[in-house]
């Protein structure tokens, strides 16, 4: 149990686990299609104030044990950059994939029935769309929040499926079909919830921006690297007809 979960509360509702999606927030680690249009500095610094948010998202939900999985050389990093605040934990094998297929093994060893894997580039996600997510595994084997360009922000289980992940397409535009085929193939009742954007390109980043301009709170650190950055910006909005 992380020392900042309440051991009241986490006796009381074992089933409920959100594990977060991460890397160590390495130079041309991290990002990298960003990189196309950012200096790798502001790349990297973007991604730690991202990570950082939606931690701090994750943990502002109440009744959730939350963690963090990564690849197994990020783990020492990321465990420093965190401290003791959240449980970082190795994944078995090498990919998004196996890290996925690891968050469910690993969770559901204690009995824990409703897990979450959510990525760590969505700290601007309404808290209530994670709340629903796992009210949406009450009645469902899977949950699922889809992205505008066809993949998924986050996906949550109430057992192991091995074969879930299996296959090529995670990180790509046919992400969630595969999933969703698989999800068919192995006759698991599926639920979504809203359609959201996640920060994989330039028009990403602009379009995050405007959000945190109006609504710094939802993400301060990132908010915050938008203003240290604004010089580093500029060429992406003229390019964007904004200037």
């Amino acid at each position: 149990m992380p020392p900042s979960t309440n051991a009241a509360e986490f006796c009381a509702y074992p089933s409920r686990t959100l594990v977060i999606m991460a890397k160590a927030p390495r130079p041309g680690m991290v990002k990298t299609r960003l990189i196309e249009s950012l200096p790798t500095p502001a790349v990297t610094s973007f991604y730690r104030c991202l990570l950082e948010d939606t931690l701090a998202l994750a943990q502002s939900l109440k009744s959730v044990d939350v963690a963090v999985m990564c690849p197994d050389r990020d783990r020492d990093e990321l465990v420093q950059l965190l401290g003791n605040d959240v449980q970082v934990v190795a994944q078995q094998g090498q990919g998004l994939a196996a890290g996925l297929n690891s968050v469910f093994r690993h969770f559901t060893r204690d009995g824990r029935q409703k897990i979450i894997a959510f990525n760590s580039d969505s700290p601007h996600l309404a808290l209530s769309v994670l709340e629903e997510a796992f009210e949406r595994l009450a009645t469902h084997d899977v949950v699922v929040g889809p992205t505008h360009d066809g993949g998924y922000y986050l996906v949550g289980a109430k057992a192991v499926h091995p074969s879930l992940f299996d296959g090529d397409g995670l990180g790509t535009t046919t992400a969630l079909e595969r999933l969703l085929a698989r999800t068919e193939a192995l006759n698991l009742s599926t639920s979504f919830t809203e359609r959201f954007y996640d920060i994989d390109i330039a028009n990403d980043l602009l379009l995050l921006e405007k959000e945190l301009r109006l609504s710094p709170a939802k993400a301060p650190r990132t908010a915050a690297w938008f203003v240290d950055w604004q010089q580093v910006l500029a060429p992406l909005h003229m390019c964007s007809g904004e200037l």
